[in-house]
């Protein structure tokens, strides 16, 4: 391949018609692209390795690489902008002379039901073998189902397609999202309201799959055709069948004679009718067949050609015979060898490629000739390739008519070359993420050529080209493909021996797995990235490694509910920092009732703001677990005031009680380092629906467990308890900075027990004998102000009551 083929030549060539070729244009720095998946704000960055962060409040405002922002929620399209994405997502017209387009013969009658059906929101399933024509009909079913749906109609392809990814492919066409890539539960929810005629052509999944891509979008009416080997629909799916068969003799003859343009000789009919017995009148045969006649016709009109094809040629002159039957039922090597030599070595690339054909705009460079790709014109008018989405592919049957043919000789050498390419062009700075997705098939077909690694220097390719498309992928939202490029790329890079290579990989994975919820595929991959980036001492590396990883430990321990509101309503809201549900019900024992709303008290705060509004306010407390402080922050309402109240009794009367003074809440002196709001949480196993009034029940239920309700601070000393001491049941608790007055004997009752009143609990050497509170104490919905003492950070005070109260942080 020389440089005159990339146009750097002395003499005048014709341009490439898509500027994509090397040498055109000096490259820029690669860009960043920010993506939203689910609650995650994801940075794909080519150089550097992808960022996965939780989405800040109140959405994320998005760069798209090209210095402009975008935010807001994804928007329908319009009529007009349905049309124009539908043209993009054409095959491209070759250039050259517009080829005939067969006509659609004897197919009315299943048009018009396939109409009907779809009109009446019905979903059915076109089946019929492979080159029987199914293209041609849904292009003809679409153009009159257009104004049957609100969202019109939606082509969709599903090659190598799941059912998961045709459903972000139908949420992609009619809602206009920029950078929103929305996960499972949100896709859902977008594509039920969908309501359109989708047209799905080469599905190759049915069953269960099937029945799960119909179930997920109810007012759509799909239109899905098949080859008889997939699996047919599950029974209660009530997807309409309409069988596709091949063509009658009369008509197939008539096709033929449409596409050569003249009439047929007795001859040629008698030999079109042979070939409809052994084709089954399939379509696509005799489109093929055509293409024969016109060579033959070609060859016959010119000397010259007929020299060069001499050997197809009779022996007695310039007539050239019909092809035989075979060559007719397998016509795909006879037509390439009367092609120019750019076409032959676009279908060598193409079998190396496993049957996917690069676009038009890449065949000069892959062949070496600025007008190679006119070659695609003399493919399709030769009826071997077929449309597959915004590509071709190779027709039905041609890739293995031609590798018997010996079209697959040094495969692994043209995928190499096709390799090359591809990794230069993927990581090229003016190639978009959708253009680079429209070609993910062909790149990874030229992956997986390389990647077990036989000949030297393959797999180090394989690496690069995984490298560079990797992130366009990512960035064009095709998970699919992004996760099969990341795939083989690690194992080409452990072939070729690049640790760093494959700890990229490694990582990729590893937020790919982050972002679709796998949580323990993300902490595997992860765990192998940061290994390989320590070793190699990568910090920037193993620090990205690192902070992915933590979000994985976030997930996999799961949010901390949030309760609703005293008031009824229901409320949302976020975990406590640091703080996980499984954490939190460690040091909540679930014994009873009363000794869970003990243990919330110990644990939260409710804290009226210094403005006297009645608004509840979070506050954090320090709780100390080991080495690490975790934050937990509560949105005590009224109901948290009422569980207080009936289960905190510090033996003080209703008369002591005192205001608070301007710098004291609820008793307590405030720190404004402690208060934060915007985080509030209620304690998920506290069930105020068992908590009882009667105080007798507070007597007998409340028992101190675990730390929540450790034992009073000696006044002798000042101090909390050591590890393993045990308080003396007559120590005294310190003066508060509310509370000047010595600590006085408990009153007897001031009124008879309430009938429903227990007998006092037993005392034991560990548990403080204490009377039962006054009824006017205990029966207040709300804690009396000044009653708190201050003791030290994370420590609960024992009440008369027997349950554990709340004490301040003092610093």
């Amino acid at each position: 391949m020389d440089n005159d083929s990339f146009g750097e030549g002395a003499g005048p060539v014709r341009p490439p018609r898509d500027a994509i070729t090397p040498g055109q244009s000096t490259p820029t720095p690669r860009r960043t692209v920010q993506l939203v998946s689910g609650d995650f704000l994801l940075t794909i960055n080519p150089v550097d390795g992808s960022e996965i962060e939780p989405c800040p409040p109140g959405g994320p405002v998005l760069a798209d690489g090209q210095g402009e922002e975008r935010t807001g929620r994804p928007t329908r399209r319009s009529a007009a902008q349905r049309a124009e994405l539908l043209r993009a997502a054409q095959p491209p017209v070759p250039p050259g002379p517009a080829a005939p387009r067969p006509p659609l013969l004897e197919r009315d009658e299943e048009l018009a039901r396939l109409v009907r059906l779809l009109g009446s929101g019905r979903s059915v399933r076109l089946t019929g073998p492979a080159g029987s024509g199914r293209t041609s009909l849904l292009d003809a079913v679409a153009a009159k189902c257009g104004a049957f749906a609100p969202d019109g109609v939606v082509r969709l392809n599903g090659h190598r397609r799941t059912p998961a990814e045709l459903l972000q492919d139908l949420f992609t066409v009619v809602y206009d999202s920029p950078g929103l890539r929305p996960d499972r539960n949100a896709l859902a929810g977008f594509v039920r309201d969908i309501g359109a005629v989708v047209v799905l052509d080469d599905l190759e999944f049915g069953g269960a799959s099937l029945d799960e891509l119909l179930d997920a979008a109810p007012e759509c009416a799909f239109l899905v055709a098949a080859t008889p080997d997939v699996a047919a629909p599950g029974a209660g799916s009530h997807l309409e069948e309409v069988f596709l068969s091949g063509l009658g003799r009369a008509a197939a003859l008539e096709l033929l004679r449409k596409a050569v343009d003249r009439p047929l000789t007795e001859e040629e009919s008698n030999w079109a009718g042979d070939l409809w017995f052994e084709s089954e009148g399939l379509p696509l045969r005799f489109v093929q067949a055509a293409a024969l006649l016109r060579q033959c016709d070609e060859l016959r009109a010119d000397p010259e050609a007929f020299e060069e094809f001499a050997p197809f040629a009779a022996a007695g002159g310039k007539d050239v015979p019909l092809p035989s039957l075979g060559e007719g039922a397998a016509p795909a090597s006879l037509l390439a060898s009367r092609l120019s030599e750019s076409a032959r070595q676009t279908l060598r690339f193409a079998v190396a490629l496993g049957g996917e054909v690069p676009h038009q705009a890449h065949l000069p460079a892959l062949i070496g000739d600025t007008h190679a790709d006119a070659a695609l014109g003399e493919l399709m008018n030769c009826g071997l390739l077929s449309p597959a989405g915004p590509r071709y592919r190779l027709a039905a049957g041609v890739l293995a008519q031609l590798r018997e043919k010996g079209y697959d000789e040094d495969a692994v050498g043209h995928a190499h070359t096709a390799a090359q390419h591809y990794a230069w062009w993927a990581g090229h700075p003016s190639v978009t993420p959708e253009r680079a997705v429209a070609e993910a098939d062909a790149v990874l077909a030229a992956l997986g050529a390389l990647v077990p690694g036989r000949d030297a220097g393959h797999p180090s390719t394989a690496v690069l080209l995984a490298r560079s498309a990797a992130p366009a992928f990512a960035a064009g939202r095709q998970w699919a493909a992004w996760e099969r490029a990341l795939r083989m790329g690690s194992e080409a890079a452990r072939i070729a021996g690049e640790v760093a290579e494959e700890a990229y990989f490694h990582h990729e994975l590893g937020v790919l797995a982050l972002c679709t919820g796998n949580v323990d595929r993300a902490r595997a991959e992860l765990e192998a990235s940061i290994g390989m980036r320590g070793a190699l001492a990568d910090k920037s590396g193993t620090v990205a490694g690192r902070r992915a990883l933590a979000l994985v430990a976030d997930r996999e321990s799961g949010p901390v509910p949030v309760a609703p509101a005293a008031t009824g309503e229901a409320g949302t809201g976020s975990p406590a920092r640091g703080v996980t549900g499984s954490a939190l019900t460690k040091r909540l024992p679930r014994i009873g009732s009363q000794d869970r709303g003990a243990a919330a008290v110990a644990g939260h705060q409710q804290e009226t703001p210094a403005d006297g509004s009645d608004r509840p306010a979070g506050r954090r407390a320090a709780i100390l677990m080991g080495a690490r402080r975790n934050l937990v922050a509560t949105g005590a309402g009224a109901l948290l005031a009422v569980v207080l109240g009936t289960v905190v009794t510090l033996g003080m009367t209703s008369d002591q009680e005192e205001p608070p003074g301007s710098d004291v809440r609820n008793g307590q002196p405030v720190n404004e380092d402690d208060v934060d709001d915007d985080w509030t949480a209620e304690d998920p196993t506290a069930d105020v629906s068992d908590v009882s009034d009667d105080p007798s029940d507070d007597k007998d239920d409340a028992k101190p467990t675990g730390s929540s309700t450790s034992a009073t601070t000696p006044a002798s000393t000042g101090r909390p308890p050591a590890p393993g001491e045990t308080p003396s049941p007559s120590s005294s608790r310190p003066e508060s900075p509310s509370d000047t007055r010595p600590p006085s004997s408990p009153k007897p009752p001031s009124s008879p027990k309430p009938p429903t009143a227990s007998k006092p609990p037993s005392t034991s050497p560990s548990e403080p004998t204490t009377p039962p509170p006054s009824p006017s104490t205990s029966e207040t919905s709300t804690a009396p102000a000044g009653s708190a003492s201050a003791s030290e950070p994370g420590e609960a005070t024992m009440t008369s009551g027997g349950a554990a109260s709340a004490s301040p942080s003092i610093i």
